[in-house]
């Protein structure tokens, strides 16, 4: 693997923190301006059967999001600057080598560290969704009540650090393959900006089906922000579905893509 230069240098500690945050952004304009222009832009027709709430975004909603997000960008790179040190001095279980722990743990090192974000996401969401704390950390997020790809990563600054933090602990005790990371930080992006479409991807029943019914999308995160006290997860419904904390009308909601019978 291509050998990386001590970052203690301070020209590229500033270099390794430019090239995250390039990657970082780039990634989210990439996938959210994409997701935007198919689905509002491109082919708005062939959606809007399937579009959650049939209201236009708050003026200016968008241009915000992503202000926020560049800021989420910023604090995602120096996370990332923060983790690239800590493995080069010895303090991490991230390898180069993929013998070392063979093929077969690759996807199973990402499960894994899906599980523990899934899980941490999951309290710590709840926890934001305590008043007090709502007002300063959260609030921002939920400015977006009609979500929109660039919702994805729109964050108050101390609510991008509770999200960061997560994967360089992970790191300290899971091994993980730098690829294995990046696809994780993808799926992640990927993930999110599906989330906060406004748009039901998922084919019909996908929320009955034996896989689907455990898998977040546009309806259920939706509902979230309508809702505000149901519907937690990241990627997956399990912690809801544990906690009784999954909307009551998430099913009918999935069945008709309609507005109708979500509270406020």
């Amino acid at each position: 693997m291509f050998q990386i230069p001590d970052i203690s240098n301070p020209y590229y500690l500033i270099l390794a923190f430019i090239l995250f945050f390039a990657v970082i952004i780039g990634r989210y304009l990439l996938m959210a301006g994409l997701f935007y222009g198919a689905f509002y832009i491109w082919f708005p027709g062939k959606w809007h059967k399937r579009k959650l709430v049939n209201k236009p975004f708050k003026p200016g909603q968008l241009k915000k999001e992503v202000r926020w997000s560049t800021l989420t960008a910023v604090i995602f790179a120096l996370t990332g600057v923060i983790t690239l040190w800590l493995w080069q001095n010895g303090h991490t279980e991230v390898y180069t080598y993929i013998v070392r722990y063979g093929w077969w743990y690759l996807p199973v090192s990402l499960v894994l560290s899906i599980l523990i974000q899934e899980s941490y996401y999951y309290w710590i969401h709840r926890l934001m969704h305590y008043p007090p704390i709502f007002r300063i950390v959260h609030k921002v997020h939920h400015d977006s009540n009609i979500t929109s790809p660039f919702t994805a990563f729109s964050f108050h600054p101390l609510e991008g650090i509770l999200q960061a933090i997560i994967l360089p602990l992970t790191l300290i005790v899971l091994p993980m393959h730098p690829y294995v990371i990046l696809l994780q930080l993808t799926l992640m992006t990927f993930s999110s900006v599906i989330n906060h479409l406004n748009i039901e991807i998922y084919p019909d029943n996908f929320h009955k089906h034996a896989i689907g019914k455990w898998i977040i999308g546009a309806t259920h995160h939706s509902l979230h922000h309508r809702q505000f006290k149901y519907n937690f997860g990241l990627y997956f419904t399990f912690w809801d579905k544990l906690t009784k904390t999954e909307s009551p009308v998430y099913e009918q909601m999935f069945k008709t893509k309609k507005e109708k019978g979500i509270e406020t």
